[in-house]
């Protein structure tokens, strides 16, 4: 079972597996083109991994063609609900969501689960991370815990979510894994990681809880600098970068982020769709785009996928209650 607690959250280390043999003839199937719908704008996790999927299919040659679409909105609501709404005309779209899907749907802020859609498979996680401008005065997780310990509202802490959202409540957890009270975080809002990226460039909140692989490019460029990353180890892609267990927060966490399709797909095209996202994580392609995003494997498909997803439901309800948030 996934343990998720006020110090472990997301996709536990059991779940983070080798990839065995190909899917047999199943994997050699191609698909002529697949259409990506993404929750959010560009440049957040979503996105990210939609286009990086998108990516790794093109180039092993499973697919001959992706597209993508961006559909803010909602925290990522309207997409979901369009995505139900028009299944008919929607079988060749697969539409990427994390876990964000389960904590929005206990919220109460789409009125959807996972149960309306078709669950095809979880195929990556994502570390999250706390990050602040390059230029910023705070250069370590020790300057940050110190500014928060002396005025919490002159840390504004950004999220791509809405309050009680993902985002928000890794920043609790982090800092509850420091010995802080995270209720007084200041938390401020953004609808996708996109634009709260941009927030904390101009300098309308001073960190950012985000992904990891959201911020790894900006943090090469000298644009941010990341204090910490919630895995229990450092990582291999990225060593220099320390993770918040090592400095006094013992917590983990993995964000899963995996494809829906819409209501109705017959099986065997769900088959073919676990059977070419299987064969993608075989190759080097997939290989080189998840280490330039410091992304981790999993994998779940099909009822698995559905299995994983009602267990997360049930502990993540009560880890929410747990910090206040339900």
């Amino acid at each position: 079972m996934i343990s998720i607690t006020r110090r472990t959250l997301g996709v536990a280390a059991a779940s983070v597996i080798a990839l065995g043999a190909a899917f047999s003839a199943a994997a050699d199937q191609t698909h002529d083109r697949i259409h990506f719908l993404i929750p959010g704008g560009a440049g957040g996790g979503w996105d990210g991994a939609a286009r990086g999927v998108g990516e790794a299919l093109t180039a092993a040659g499973i697919v001959g063609n992706a597209s993508f679409e961006n559909m803010s909105g909602g925290g990522g609501g309207l997409a979901f609900t369009y995505l139900i709404d028009n299944a008919a005309s929607n079988a060749g779209t697969l539409m990427v969501q994390s876990t964000p899907l389960i904590i929005r749907g206990l919220t109460g802020e789409i009125s959807q689960s996972f149960r309306d859609a078709v669950p095809i498979a979880g195929v990556l996680g994502d570390f999250a991370a706390l990050v602040v401008p390059g230029d910023s005065p705070i250069e370590t997780f020790a300057d940050f815990l110190e500014a928060y310990q002396a005025d919490p509202d002159a840390v504004a802490t950004g999220g791509g979510s809405v309050p009680g959202g993902m985002d928000h409540l890794v920043a609790s957890l982090v800092l509850e894994a420091a010995g802080l009270n995270a209720e007084d975080v200041q938390y401020i809002p953004y609808d996708a990681g996109g634009t709260a990226m941009a927030g904390l460039l101009s300098g309308e909140i001073q960190a950012l809880s985000t992904g990891f692989s959201e911020a790894v490019e900006m943090a090469a460029a000298g644009e941010v600098r990341i204090l910490g990353v919630t895995a229990s180890e450092r990582l291999a892609d990225f060593p220099d970068v320390p993770t918040f267990a090592e400095q006094g927060a013992e917590m983990e966490f993995v964000n899963w982020r995996g494809f829906f399709a819409a209501p109705g797909l017959p099986d065997d095209q769900a088959e073919a769709y676990v059977a070419a996202l299987q064969a993608m994580m075989e190759t080097p392609e997939w290989e080189a785009v998840r280490a330039r995003n410091g992304w981790t494997n999993i994998w779940y498909a099909g009822d698995d996928f559905t299995t994983f997803l009602t267990n997360q439901e049930t502990e993540m309800r009560q880890m929410m209650i747990d910090l206040g948030f339900l």
